[in-house]
Formats: C-alpha cells, sequence, structure tokens
C-alpha cells in the first residue's frame, strides 16, 4: 500500500529565502484530497510569506488534477480537473450559515487564529497537516501550498471544472481573479451606467476593472504609476487612465483628474488595490457623497483616518477574498471566462518551471510581467 509520494516543492527557510526540495506527500486521509498540481500562479503574497519566518511550502494559487481522494469525498473523483482555492468553507459555523463562505470560523487559516510557523493559538481548526519535510511536518502556505508537484487539502479546497482551458488560466482564479472580480461584484454591487476608479492596475486591480466592466460600469478609471500597466488595464475593461506620481500620496492630481469626469463630485466607487498602506485612506477621498470605497489589497497595518474623509454618508469597506464562495463564484468565473467576458488568458504574461521561482519574484517585483504562472 502506498503511504506517502514523493514530491518537488519551493520550501521557504526563516531567513527569508526559499529552496527547491524533494519531499513526501502522505496519501488522503477522510475528507482530503491528493492533487497533481500543474500549474501555480505568482502574487505578491507569496513573496510577503518569505516573512513569516517558518518552513513554509510556497504558493496559495493553482490548478491541477485529482490523483486520489480520501473516506467521505464526494464531490471530486480521481482524473478530475480542480481549481484550489484558500477560503474554504466548512458550511457549518455562523459565518457560513450566515452567507459570509470566505470568513468561515474554521477552516480559513486567515480567520482561524494561526501563524503561519505551525503554533495554534486559540480558538478554530487547527489545519490538516500531510505534508512531511525531512521527516517532520511542514505547513503549507494558506494551507496549499501550490508551489509544489503534489498537494493535499480538504475537499472543500478544490473545486472540479470540466472546461477546456490552460492549467495556467484556471490557476489564477482562486485568488487574484476571485478577489478583484468578487470586489466588485460581490462586494460593491458595481451598478450599471456607474462611475469606479481603481488604483493600482496589477493582476488584482485589472479584476476589479473586468469585474466592473461586466457589471455595466460606463466609466473605469485606472490609476497607476506604471505606464505600461495602464495600457494593459484598457485591454481589461478601463475606459480612462492616469498615471500618476510617487509623491503625490495626497492624490491631489488623481482627484482634479477623477472630479473632471464625473461631473465634479467624485466615483460613485473607488478600489484600493495597491498595497500601499499610505494609500489606505486614499479610495475615500475619490468617491462623492454617498460613495463607497473599497480596501482590496488586504492592508493591516495601522493607518491614521481623517474623519472628514467618511463624510457625507460614505461607505469603507474591507472585505476578504471579495466575498467569494469558491463552489458558487467559480462556475461564474469559468462561464465568464467561456464567454470570453473574462479575460485570463490575456492575464499571464509570462511562465516559469519551478526552478526559476527565483526570476519569477525578481519579474513580479520589477514590475515587468502583469502575473507570472508556474507550469509543471
Amino acid at each position: 500500500m502506498i503511504t506517502n509520494i514523493k514530491a518537488k516543492a519551493a520550501v521557504s527557510a526563516p531567513d527569508k529565502t526559499f529552496s527547491i526540495e524533494e519531499i513526501e506527500v502522505s496519501m488522503p486521509g477522510e475528507r482530503e484530497v491528493l492533487v497533481k498540481l500543474m500549474a501555480a500562479g505568482i502574487c505578491h503574497t507569496d513573496w510577503d510569506s518569505l516573512d513569516w519566518k517558518a518552513p513554509l511550502i510556497l504558493g496559495h494559487e493553482g490548478a491541477g488534477v485529482v490523483e486520489a481522494v480520501g473516506k467521505n469525498v464526494n464531490s471530486v473523483k480521481p482524473g478530475d480537473k480542480v481549481i484550489l482555492n484558500w477560503a474554504m468553507p466548512c458550511g457549518t459555523c455562523y459565518p457560513c450559515i450566515q452567507g459570509n463562505q470566505n470568513i468561515c470560523e474554521n477552516h480559513s487559516p486567515v480567520i482561524s487564529g494561526h501563524q503561519y510557523n505551525g503554533i495554534p493559538l486559540s480558538g478554530g481548526h487547527v489545519p490538516l497537516e500531510r505534508t512531511l519535510f525531512r521527516n517532520k511536518g511542514i505547513r503549507r502556505s494558506f494551507n496549499l501550498g501550490t508551489f509544489s508537484t503534489y498537494t493535499v487539502v480538504y475537499e472543500e479546497a478544490v473545486v472540479r471544472y470540466d472546461l477546456e482551458m490552460p492549467f495556467s488560466s484556471a490557476s489564477i482564479i482562486g485568488c487574484g481573479v476571485a478577489t478583484g472580480y468578487g470586489s466588485a461584484v460581490n462586494v460593491a454591487e458595481v451598478k450599471p451606467g456607474s462611475s469606479v476608479v481603481v488604483l493600482g492596475t496589477g493582476s488584482v486591480g485589472l479584476n476589479v476593472i473586468q469585474g466592473a466592466r461586466i457589471a455595466g460600469a460606463t466609466t473605469i478609471i485606472a490609476v497607476d504609476i506604471n505606464s505600461a500597466r495602464l495600457e494593459t488595464a484598457k485591454q481589461f475593461g478601463a475606459t480612462h487612465t492616469f498615471q500618476s506620481v510617487k509623491g503625490d500620496i495626497e492624490l491631489t492630481e488623481v482627484f482634479k483628474y477623477v472630479s473632471g469626469h464625473t461631473e465634479g463630485r467624485g466615483a460613485d466607487y473607488a478600489f484600493e488595490c495597491t498595497a500601499i498602506p499610505a494609500l489606505g485612506a486614499a479610495p475615500l477621498k475619490l468617491i462623492r457623497n454617498a460613495g463607497m470605497a473599497v480596501q482590496v489589497s488586504g492592508i493591516d497595518d495601522t493607518i491614521p483616518f481623517d474623519m472628514k474623509l467618511f463624510q457625507w454618508d460614505k461607505v469603507y469597506l474591507n472585505p476578504l477574498y471579495g466575498k467569494c464562495r469558491p463552489r458558487i463564484d467559480f462556475p461564474i468565473l469559468l462561464n465568464l471566462y467561456h464567454r470570453k467576458s473574462l479575460l485570463l488568458d490575456e492575464m499571464f504574461t509570462e511562465t516559469y518551471a519551478l526552478e526559476e521561482l527565483d526570476v519569477a519574484f525578481r519579474d513580479m517585483l520589477a514590475g515587468s510581467i502583469t502575473k507570472g504562472v508556474i507550469v509543471f
């Protein structure tokens, strides 16, 4: 009987480095699924995870093929193509029952109160550990660890799909696409004919843009300091672009531009997708009275707020995962892709082998790619 399977993975070290190592992945237990990864998206969170100061299998976006399933797994079988997601709902806790599956109290690695070094804190569900490294267990980033040729995850972490599409395109749905699109459609509920401003046109910002386009917004203003990214934003649905400068933290010139295209009152919606703490309050400056500001990029720093920015009746939201419910929203995203409304093939601009992860990180940090994908 096979008890484990050899795999190759990118493993972080406490000194903010990583190496490509051979690991062993055990066969799936009850409610678990063994996935052979075919592609994995690369994002800034993967780079940031090197600061978590613990051995960790990197990667949290991915798509692949089910290799084996454990007992009581009903939604997938060996041979199925699947997309992985890290906001996996249990379906029974209070948030899940209320429809807030993205903030599940039992499964979410973000909400459950766990450190990434494997030391459980108080409360929540202790994530499974089915990966062996040098004869001891090691955590996976967001309980997935997609920078690996194989991984074992809970059944709730996979969504089956049948659509013919490249694994590289499928792999990016699980985080960046779902977060960006969901922030526009699920969170802000962008209305047809409305005006939208998007600060930052990386992969998440581009998905906010195309979410707003699909929702029917007629004025979509993309703001970035990178002129090449602004050109890309037009492809995804931006109707206007504005190249800002690093020194304009107050967004004085940006506000003038937005005001000039929204009859002087500000946009209906503004989304922050830069992950720059100094810009955490920025979307409030760009919306009209009773408008909505959405902080998409997950800033968790302590930042000062001028309460006058909330006048009058302005709404500021800081959602997780675009309020995405994977088994409901992933099929919607796949259908939009099939109808050529949601652009995915155009999203990633470079593919890499696992051994080229250092090159991929360098390209990402330099801003020379829109989205990088590891292809196994």
